[in-house]
């Protein structure tokens, strides 16, 4: 859902193609130095025409060509669990009449096909799509702030130091900014005095900046983002390493600057950062669940319905379900947080 810094790139002669981003990157880091972590995954992930997000590709699935699956894979499953745990929120807060709005979904791809019960409208936002809210929504997104930017911060020397990327030779590289960015600054105060040497902490900024893009507007209704995530005191105590990831082929990748635009690059976000984010904007009724616990709860009638069909024969939907929500697969994995304003 970014904009990227720069147009779009071709190679002159011939029909568009997008040049690599290690090459736009090589060729701004050659001309002003050493980027930060978050313009190098802005450009990685976002560039127009470029970046792994804005390439007509298909990146979502389970086949050979697809480099992760999310819970879109349970296709239809996944759609009635959460159009009638948004219905179940949105009546309970007594709101009627909202227009459920899918942000983040893949290009030509929804959840929905048409508006569910008991939504009389939907609209469906893409990566790179404007944010046209109306102004009473369901706002739903799933797995959409943990592929926002991250910017990385290493201790080293009793001190925090802001790591960027820069060139070894036509080959990306960690280096350590000569000063913090802008960026980054103000969240130096929440960092730990103290912590293990060259330990990493991976902010999740990018995600704190869309969810005030998305909340920031006076729409009134409710908010759902099924994603992965941790406590603020979680991401210093317990990844020394950061959690910043890259996915190719279903597999992960050692190195997260090699071959960029080319692989999912992902990181658990700060859900202390996503709730504060929220209070600001005037939303109450603030939670935040596993996603089984989410959808058991708020989703109970889907949930009966699927376990039900076919007794005592195979069933695909029941597998999906089982997917869903059970424990050891996506149910404990991922977190739902929810919220209302007005």
């Amino acid at each position: 859902m970014s904009d990227g810094p720069d147009q779009p790139h071709s190679r002159p002669g011939g029909p568009q193609h997008p040049v690599p981003v290690d090459r736009i990157l090589a060729e701004r880091i050659r001309a002003r130095g050493p980027v930060s972590f978050g313009e190098f995954m802005e450009t990685a992930l976002y560039h127009p025409g470029s970046g792994y997000y804005r390439r007509p590709r298909e990146r979502v699935g389970t086949g050979d060509r697809t480099d992760f699956y999310t819970a879109y894979t349970a296709g239809d499953v996944f759609a009635d669990l959460v159009a009638e745990a948004a219905g179940r929120l949105a009546q309970r807060t007594g709101m009627s009449g909202l227009t459920l709005v899918e942000i983040g979904a893949e290009p030509g791809h929804s959840l929905w096909e048409a508006p569910p019960p008991p939504f009389p409208e939907r609209r469906t936002l893409a990566y790179g799509d404007p944010l046209d809210l109306p102004t009473r929504a369901a706002v739903f997104s799933n797995e959409l702030f943990d592929a926002q930017p991250f910017h990385r911060v290493r201790f080293r020397g009793g001190a925090w130091t802001e790591a960027g990327v820069d060139l070894d030779g036509d080959a990306l590289r960690e280096t350590v900014l000569a000063e913090v960015t802008p960026a980054v600054r103000p969240w130096l105060p929440r960092l730990p005095s103290r912590a293990p040497e060259n330990a990493v902490i991976d902010l999740p900024l990018g995600a704190v900046a869309l969810l005030e893009k998305i909340v920031a507007p006076p729409w009134q209704g409710i908010f759902l983002a099924f994603d992965y995530g941790k406590r603020w005191s979680e991401l210093c105590a317990e990844h020394p390493e950061g959690t910043l990831r890259g996915y190719r082929r279903h597999r992960p990748v050692a190195d997260i600057l090699e071959n960029p635009g080319e692989q999912d690059l992902t990181g658990h976000i700060c859900w202390d950062w996503m709730t504060e984010t929220l209070e600001r904007r005037g939303f109450a009724e603030i939670r935040l669940e596993s996603q089984e616990a989410f959808l058991v709860k708020n989703a109970s009638g889907a949930v009966e319905r699927i376990i039900r069909r076919r007794p005592g024969l195979p069933d695909p939907a029941r597998n999906r379900l089982h997917q869903l929500i059970h424990p050891g697969h996506m149910g404990q994995k991922f977190q739902v947080l929810s919220a209302r304003r007005g």
